[in-house]
This record gives structure tokens, C-alpha cells and sequence, in this order.
């Protein structure tokens, strides 16, 4: 079994200095890491009902619809404003410094969906939080929130305290 930590590459200082970023290209360039990372988020939900995966953009596309299809369910995407074609609803999240918002298509989660949301990191929870309310003022009811990794010493846990929360590796 492969130790997945191993194809996660550390950059200092990026995107900005002070920041140690955590970079999934040499995990997914590896088939077999690809493979086991999948089955190991697949895992983490194998005992709950789902509808749904709702990915957020940009790097929770790659493994959100990978489970999606490992599941046999709809895959959702969550944009930044402006980069889904069809009639979309809109979550602001509080950043460091400033605002952002979130896009999902209005139709995307019907009432009762049960939905999985998907990233690759879990670090202060604004993003993630934000999905969920995507999801939830469209009637869906989050299962759990999955990611890759979690960075634990940025407390992002705490603002999805309402959520089932899991990844496969911390930090």
C-alpha cells in the first residue's frame, strides 16, 4: 500500500509568503496513488446513502467526480462567480482579507438530495462552509464533507461543526 503522503509535494511561500502549500500534482500524475487515494475517500462514505457529490472549484473537480462515478451518482461543480452557463445562486464567504463568493446552478440539488462535498483541503472551512449553505438553501441535506487533507492547526473544522467531517490525511 502506497503512503500517500508521499505524493503530496510541500511549496513554501506560495501562493504568498508564509503560506506552505500543499500540491496534489504528483499524486494525481501517479495512476496508482490516483487509485488508492479514490478508494480511500470512497471509504471514508461506504456505509452512507448519497445523491450527490458537489465538488468545489477547481481542485476538488478531480476527485469529486472520480467519486461520483465510483458511486454511482450526479456530480455537481461549485464555481467562482460567473463560470456556470446556467441560471446559478450565490454563497459570499468571508476571506482573510476581503470577500469571495461561490456559484451553484439552481437546479443542481433537488429537496431531500443527499449530498457529499468534495476538496482537497480542508483549511480554515470558510470555502467549504460556504458550499454547504449553497447546498442546503436549495433544499439538499449534507452527508459529509471529505477531503484529501486536513490542515488541523487552521481550526477550519470548527465552522463545519454541524457536518460529519473526514479526510485521509492531516496536517
Amino acid at each position: 500500500m502506497l503512503d500517500l503522503e508521499d505524493y503530496i509535494r510541500i511549496i513554501p511561500d506560495f501562493p504568498k509568503q508564509g503560506i506552505v502549500f500543499k500540491d496534489i500534482t504528483p499524486l494525481l500524475s501517479s495512476p496508482e496513488a490516483t487509485a488508492q487515494c479514490l478508494k480511500e475517500l470512497v471509504q471514508l462514505v461506504k456505509a452512507k446513502k448519497i445523491d450527490k457529490v458537489v465538488g468545489v472549484e477547481s481542485r476538488g473537480f478531480f476527485f469529486g467526480t472520480l467519486l461520483a462515478q465510483a458511486l454511482g451518482v450526479g456530480f455537481v461543480p461549485v464555481r467562482k462567480p460567473g463560470k456556470l452557463p446556467f441560471t446559478t445562486i450565490k454563497q459570499p464567504y468571508e476571506l482573510e482579507y476581503g470577500w469571495d463568493a461561490l456559484e451553484i446552478h439552481e437546479d443542481a440539488i433537488a429537496k431531500g438530495d443527499k449530498v457529499l462535498v468534495h476538496d482537497d483541503v480542508l483549511a480554515t472551512g470558510g470555502t467549504a462552509k460556504a458550499v454547504c449553505q449553497l447546498v442546503e438553501k436549495l433544499g439538499g441535506e449534507i452527508v459529509q464533507c471529505n477531503f484529501i487533507m486536513q490542515l488541523d492547526f487552521l481550526d477550519g473544522k470548527d465552522k463545519l461543526r454541524k457536518y460529519p467531517v473526514a479526510s485521509i490525511l492531516n496536517y
